[in-house]
């Protein structure tokens, strides 16, 4: 049976301008297959510090467009609160972050906000197996995460082979599956044809001259 969820295009907002946040942002233009992915780091769990909820409320206050709340901080059950009333839509936490994740789930989904599990590169898709029953979707990491315009780990495309492969043996294919880090104009079909449905890209967005053009091209190439 023909996967019909739809391919979405996440710009990495740690990419942007913030001299001029809200430009930034309008110039992403209206597609409805953009969510706009924000990486919030607090220094612990990644090496780098970026924003915290506060900006989140900001953007959420000036576009219509989905945010995706990607938490790469430890605790993460203690903020998933205060990153709901700020406005996130999708929340993803790390499986390293928590060893109670199950908990740190359910609290996303009696949000009502979709709740996702992050894997960093060297975590097996294996360790999602026993909550794929609690999540939306799955990023998987293909850079170490903590800063922008890394180069994509290419053993990332079998694991997201391997992960679509148990998705699809246990019957969770509706999951959608995220990808995070390195993704160009150049790899975005092969990560695609391995099995994404949401592709982030921080610079290969924010770094175009125009970033409606540089989205279409892209949704193009993860369409066939």
């Amino acid at each position: 049976m023909k996967n019909m969820k739809t391919k979405k295009i996440a710009p990495s907002l740690l990419s942007a301008d913030f001299s001029c946040l809200e430009k930034e942002i309008k110039s992403l233009g209206k597609a409805p297959e953009i969510i706009l992915h924000l990486d919030v780091m607090d220094g612990h769990f990644v090496p780098n510090i970026t924003f915290g909820p506060l900006l989140v409320k900001a953007v959420k206050q000036i576009t219509d467009i989905p945010l995706d709340v990607h938490l790469m901080i430890e605790n993460p059950g203690d903020y998933i609160d205060v990153f709901c009333e700020a406005g996130a839509d999708y929340i993803s936490v790390h499986i390293e972050s928590d060893p109670h994740i199950h908990r740190v789930l359910q609290k996303i989904k009696d949000r009502g906000v979709k709740a996702g599990i992050a894997l960093n590169p060297h975590t097996p898709v294996s360790a999602v197996e026993d909550i794929l029953h609690m999540v939306d979707f799955i990023l998987i990491m293909s850079v170490n995460p903590g800063f922008g315009g890394q180069k994509f780990i290419p053993n990332t495309l079998e694991k997201l082979k391997r992960l679509q492969q148990m998705l699809s043996k246990r019957n969770f294919s509706h999951i959608e599956v995220e990808v995070d880090g390195g993704v160009k104009l150049q790899n975005i079909k092969d990560i695609s044809k391995a099995g994404c449905d949401i592709f982030v890209s921080g610079s290969g967005v924010f770094r175009a001259k125009n970033y409606p053009q540089i989205i279409q091209k892209m949704l193009e190439l993860v369409k066939v």
